[in-house]
């Protein structure tokens, strides 16, 4: 039971991953015949799904194993209500997007346009995660502050009594 149980999980993750990658557009990188950038991979829908897992990252293979399994263990409820998020997200993502390249005042064709939408979101993926990581950090340093600080508050507020000594029985309790 518990090897079909790892199959099935096996299944389940390959499954949502083949579907994230068909999501993923593929970007155009060639602009008057120059090349711009890195060049470019194949489409995530060429590959195949071995191919297209072989080429993460461990730490993202990890990644999406785990959080496969947490999708596995969800109720359809709990599902429904990430899915709805996501939506949103992308949404939220995709109006912010539009809104940065009218503010540019650019005028593109369709294909610059899903390349200037495309490295918008890229690059405001890596500025959010740098920002994630400086909070993290700054967080670590004042937590020992903190935590002294709490330390202090609430050793005063405690009654000094010894290690030995029990504290004071209440007049209540009838001894």
């Amino acid at each position: 039971m518990g090897r079909q149980a790892n199959f099935v999980k096996i299944i389940a993750s390959l499954w949502l991953f083949a579907s994230f990658c068909a999501s993923a557009q593929p970007q155009s990188h060639r602009s008057n015949g120059r090349q711009m950038g890195p060049p470019p991979r194949q489409a995530p829908s060429m590959q195949s799904l071995p191919e297209r897992w072989r080429s993460l990252p461990p730490a993202a293979r990890q990644n999406f194993q785990r959080n496969a399994e947490r999708w596995m263990h969800m109720s359809p409820e709990e599902r429904a209500v990430l899915r709805e998020r996501e939506n949103l997200r992308r949404e939220r993502i995709r109006r912010e997007t539009e809104t940065a390249l009218r503010d540019s005042g650019l005028r593109l064709d369709q294909e610059k346009r899903a390349l200037f939408e495309s490295r918008y979101i890229q690059e405001r993926r890596k500025m959010e995660q740098q920002l994630r990581q400086r909070i993290e950090t700054e967080r670590q340093q004042q937590l020992p502050e903190l935590i002294q600080q709490l330390k202090n508050e609430f050793q005063r507020q405690q009654p000094s009594t010894s290690p030995g000594a029990r504290p004071a029985e209440s007049p209540k309790s009838g001894k």
